[in-house]
């Protein structure tokens, strides 16, 4: 059962993560000029993406790890909820993400603006996965 905890503890961490993105630093970075704007999300974005990648991997695999080990399909479904940010970002986000990183934080970006605003609402989709994780891993950890 540690196994699965660790599963439900990394899932909170990739969750709190994800709301903190979206309840404030994305509303901080708005607040920004367009130039800085697109200067503050550039570098964040990137280590936050290694970051929140790098911790949705380890609790899918801890949570597929308790899912064998308890034979408990909530397990199994928090594994899958928490992987799942990879295809949507993969998927859905990469063309805004890569526009983005492309734009010289030097010259006028005129969509820069209305493109991380749309970023901001693509990335709630995150955080509902992250929350969906945690909750199944919860209810899979209180289990007999």
């Amino acid at each position: 059962m540690l196994v699965g905890l660790l599963a439900l503890a990394v899932a909170a961490a990739f969750t709190g993560a994800a709301i903190y993105v979206s309840v404030a630093e994305q509303p901080a970075r708005l607040a920004l000029d367009d130039k800085a704007l697109l200067r503050e999300w550039q570098p964040s974005y990137k280590r936050g993406a290694a970051m929140q990648a790098s911790i949705a991997i380890v609790a899918c695999v801890l949570g597929l790890i308790a899912w064998w080990q308890t034979g408990v399909s909530g397990f199994l479904a928090g594994a899958v909820a928490i992987i799942l940010p990879w295809p949507w970002t993969l998927l859905v986000m990469m063309p805004t993400n890569r526009l983005l990183e492309a734009m010289k934080v030097e010259a006028d970006n005129p969509h820069a603006r209305s493109m991380i605003v749309k970023w901001g609402k693509m990335h709630l989709v995150r955080v509902a996965l992250g929350a969906l994780a945690t909750i199944a891993f919860l209810w899979a950890s209180h289990l007999p």
